[in-house]
């Protein structure tokens, strides 16, 4: 009987090239394509990891039903695929659900190869014991449904976890600020492991007056009320 191919879930570097595993780079070695989110951003990685050309198969938002059809084919034929986003661990923020979930019922193996971790970076600086934490990741876009979010968000009693993009920082401070209050004390942690990175500890209020509408790439933890300094 003909072996069939493993999908291997790889973690990129999120900044800084030196974050990637040597199990990462053998496995991007090893395999017989690549799906990524950009072919360019695919491309520059295998450079900097000096891995040999490989298949590049796009895989986005607007082709992944359609992509993926394909990419199970190539895994009942033996292939091995790697799966990576532009930058951390796939899948969070990024295109690949679809195809995982269709590997995992046709009984490919699935193999995650991990690493860099935006969230998990954050977590670790944290200045209290965290046991548990609530991951809400992006907020809606539309206006009503994300003070709906963040209205929910607040009867929640442990860290909270919330990303964006780059140029909603500011705005998504402020909105916290209003639902949350300009008191509440957070982390924010900017450009992790980039030249770039900066990690702010302090209320909404503090840390909107030390950003001075910076736009970065940022994971950002709204404290319990319990490491509240100000009431």
């Amino acid at each position: 009987m003909k072996k069939t191919g493993s999908l291997y879930i790889v973690a990129t570097p999120i900044g800084n090239w030196e974050d990637i595993t040597l199990r990462a780079i053998n496995t991007l070695k090893s395999v017989d394509l690549i799906v990524c989110e950009e072919l360019r951003e695919g491309s520059t990685l295998l450079k900097k990891l000096a891995v040999p050309p490989k298949e590049l198969i796009n895989l986005n938002e607007h082709n992944e039903q359609e992509q993926v059809p394909n990419l199970i084919q190539k895994l009942a034929g033996g292939m091995n695929i790697a799966l990576i986003s532009d930058c951390g661990t796939p899948v969070f923020a990024d295109p690949g659900h679809f195809l995982i979930e269709q590997a995992a019922i046709f009984g490919f193996e699935i193999i995650p190869i991990p690493g860099a971790s935006s969230l998990m970076a954050t977590l670790s600086i944290l200045d209290f014991q965290i046991k548990e934490f609530h991951y809400a990741g992006f907020l809606p876009r539309e206006k009503v449904e994300r003070q709906k979010k963040l209205i929910a968000l607040r009867s929640i009693s442990i860290p909270i976890i919330l990303l964006d993009t780059p140029y909603r920082l500011t705005k998504l401070l402020e909105e916290v600020g209003k639902v949350f209050g300009k008191n509440r004390r957070i982390t924010l942690a900017t450009d992790i492991s980039m030249s770039s990175e900066q990690y702010y500890r302090g209320t909404v209020s503090e840390i909107l007056i030390q950003l001075n509408q910076k736009k970065a790439e940022f994971v950002l933890v709204i404290h319990p009320k319990s490491t509240n300094l100000n009431p």
